[in-house]
């Protein structure tokens, strides 16, 4: 059973300080480990709040102070720089974008999570309770001042959390692991968010996981492209794998005992050269507005955007990419060097490699067939004992790049979304194929037979895993042209349109050319050719939006289905969730960029309840000015919220893996794996 669901409303006494850290500190002690915040509303002078609809195992509801002046950020507010945008006196525009729902998995709300998490913790093991409420804190440092921190913990956005020597204020500092003690520029005090913005700006006491000899970048600690190259491989992965752990239990609103022990992250082979595509980019001329028609009089920096400027900072190489990559920076370079006084304004730049393969013959030579075109001069030579691969880099978005996943080809528009980690994609596609269907021996009469490939793109998941799947897989995508590509890509892979029909046998009768001899034994190959093609998977792709998908599987039985989710990074929404639930099929893998939004959703399923917060501007009033409004405020949001009706159905998870697709950043690939839950095991 889930835990029910309580109401808290707080509201200080006229004698008593209220502080950002005491409010944490209360409402720790209230929710205990169970519970977590998720954001707070204050004035500068007196704190008024209400927290509301408290789901078991985490979800917690606020709404905003109703005092005049006290229009806080709401839940969800986007905010400019990490941290937030700072109180509107009038409150109006503020309090229009408080309207947006919280849990967004976006880097401002993990790293505010991290940071409130971090706060009260401190407070509680100050003296084992709250004895330094009432300690009187150091004024904080001067923007733009020069300060030592030590660096106590990781945000999951690959931050540090440091603090400066007897003060509780947090700072968020770059480039920097737990045990560092480094020497910051003070950038931004943001109050309301209870930390510190800082730039790196040096070691001063190196943190024994630090080792910088590891790194392989001269642009590191300046570019914003990787966090962790100072640390051990192994290392990082224990880092992800907390990453994954942090996720689910601050954003998947789910008790701890219905969430498994996160398995070991996955490394990838490669923790260097593996990126097979980059975007560097350059800006418009100096003093040239949105119309100037003035080109550029030298060559402009061209490369990636630094941790601590908007400027482009100008890279000559990038360590992390493909030697085809890397030799494309070069080139473009080269090109750029020529041709900047054509640009009038900024541009950015396509690199993405792109492969072809020569088979080689039994004897180790490369085979001769008439149809395999010259190998590009310019080309990267991968040599192995049964092919070889001549790999270049592609500039232009609407070009066609090749990629090879084991002895699967895949196609795309060299500019659309693929995986950017090709050393990775054999392990990681073989660990779904070993997990996409039940476990021997567990419940179910019925065998799986069928693969639904939600998000499916250009049919990563539809194609490597058809085989398994007698039934037939479908895959499904809102973008025609992927569709399109992965249509193409089936075919190349020799998969069997499911809409194909079976060969006709000829009629009695009919005449044929061929002598029977002949006719016989090319009837006989042909039904090689098509056994041979249906072991490889049968298939079907519909462009349409993922919330349609459900009524095109109608003839689906739920309980030999299994469904692959693969979203963008905002996750699900809630009418896919809804239409998932009610379809009900035995057996989800959710794959996911980003873990947080991964972990709200499968707290969705797990409870088998999907939530609208429709119209939050009416959960929010803020000019009711008593507990009484408050409280009807509470309720309105409860009324607001529309549930689905999906008969009891609900998901019980098996298992949840990082991936990681990234080396050296800070970013991890989730893997869950979620069974329904049917009746009887309740």
């Amino acid at each position: 059973m889930l835990p029910g669901r309580i109401r808290v409303f707080l509201r200080p006494s006229s004698t008593s300080s209220c502080t950002p850290l005491n409010l944490t500190l209360s409402l720790t002690r209230i929710c205990h480990s169970q519970l977590r915040t998720r954001a707070f509303f204050w004035s500068r002078s007196r704190f008024t709040m209400a927290m509301a609809a408290v789901d078991g195992g985490g979800g917690v509801n606020y709404a905003p102070p109703p005092s005049a002046g006290a229009a806080g950020a709401g839940p969800g507010t986007k905010r400019s720089h990490p941290g937030g945008q700072r109180q509107n006196k009038f409150g109006k525009k503020m309090r229009s974008k408080q309207k947006k729902p919280v849990q967004e998995g976006s880097h401002d709300e993990v790293l505010l999570m991290d940071v409130q998490t971090l706060l009260a913790a401190s407070k509680i093991s100050d003296d084992g309770a709250a004895a330094a409420d009432s300690a009187v804190q150091p004024p904080l440092p001067e923007q733009g001042s020069e300060i030592e921190v030590d660096v106590v913990e990781m945000s999951s956005t690959g931050d540090g959390l440091a603090k400066q020597k007897g003060s509780d204020q947090i700072y968020v500092v770059p480039f920097a692991v737990p045990g560092d003690t480094v020497k910051v520029k003070v950038y931004r005090h943001l109050p309301d968010e209870g930390y510190t913005v800082a730039d790196f700006i040096s070691v001063t006491k190196p943190s024994p996981l630090r080792d910088d000899s590891r790194i392989q970048c001269k642009y590191f600690a300046k570019c914003s492209g990787c966090q962790f190259q100072m640390l051990d491989y192994a290392e990082q992965l224990r880092r992800k794998r907390q990453i994954v752990v942090k996720a689910y239990r601050n954003f998947s609103q789910l008790p701890p005992e219905l969430v498994p022990d996160v398995l070991d992250t996955i490394g990838s082979p490669l923790q260097y050269n593996y990126r097979t595509k980059l975007t560097p980019h350059f800006d418009g001329p100096p003093g040239g507005g949105r119309h100037s028609k003035k080109p550029h009089q030298e060559m402009p920096p061209f490369g990636f955007t630094p941790k601590t400027s908007r400027r482009i900072l100008d890279i000559e190489d990038c360590p992390i990419a493909t030697e085809t990559v890397r030799k494309g920076i070069t080139q473009e370079r080269e090109r750029l060097a020529v041709e900047f006084g054509k640009y009038t304004r900024g541009a950015t730049i396509l690199l993405r490699e792109s492969t072809q393969r020569v088979p080689k013959s039994q004897n180790g030579s490369i085979e001769s067939a008439g149809t395999q075109p010259s190998p590009p001069a310019a080309s990267v030579v991968v040599e192995t004992d049964t092919y070889t691969d001549y790999k270049t880099v592609i500039t232009d978005q609407n070009a066609t790049s090749t990629e090879y996943i084991d002895d699967f080809i895949f196609t795309n528009p060299a500019g659309a979304f693929f995986q950017n980690n090709n050393s990775i994609l054999p392990p990681f596609t073989a660990y779904i194929r070993e997990h996409i269907l039940p476990p021997a021996g567990s419940s179910g009469a019925k065998p799986v037979r069928n693969l639904i490939d939600a998000y499916s793109g250009s049919g990563l998941f539809t194609i490597t895993q058809a085989a398994l799947f007698p039934g037939g897989s479908i895959g499904i995508d809102i973008a025609e042209k992927s569709i399109q590509f992965a249509r193409r890509n089936a075919e190349l892979n020799g998969l069997v349109a499911m809409s194909t029909p079976s060969p006709s046998p000829p009629r009695r009768g009919s005449r044929s050319n061929s002598p029977p001899a002949a006719a016989a034994a090319a009837a006989a190959r042909k039904q090689e050719e098509e056994a041979a093609a249906a072991a490889k998977g049968r298939y079907r792709f519909i462009a349409a939006d993922a919330p349609e998908l459900f009524k095109s599987v109608a003839r689906y039985d739920p309980d030999e289905t299994v469904v692959v989710l693969d979203p963008p990074r905002k996750g699900c929404d809630a009418s896919f969730l809804r239409q998932l639930l009610q379809f009900a099929p035995r057996r989800v893998v959710y794959v996911s960029c980003n873990v947080h939004t991964q972990a709200r959703d499968v707290g969705v399923l797990v409870r088998g309840e999907v939530e609208d917060v429709a119209a939050n501007s009416n959960n929010t009033n803020t000019s009711a000015t008593t507990a009484e409004g408050e409280a009807n405020t509470v309720e309105a949001g409860e009324d607001n919220k529309k549930k689905n009706k999906t008969g009891g159905v609900r998901y019980e998870i098996e298992s949840i893996r990082g991936f990681d697709f990234f080396p050296q950043t800070g970013h991890v690939e989730g893997v869950a794996i979620l069974n329904r839950v049917d009746a009887g095991k309740e």
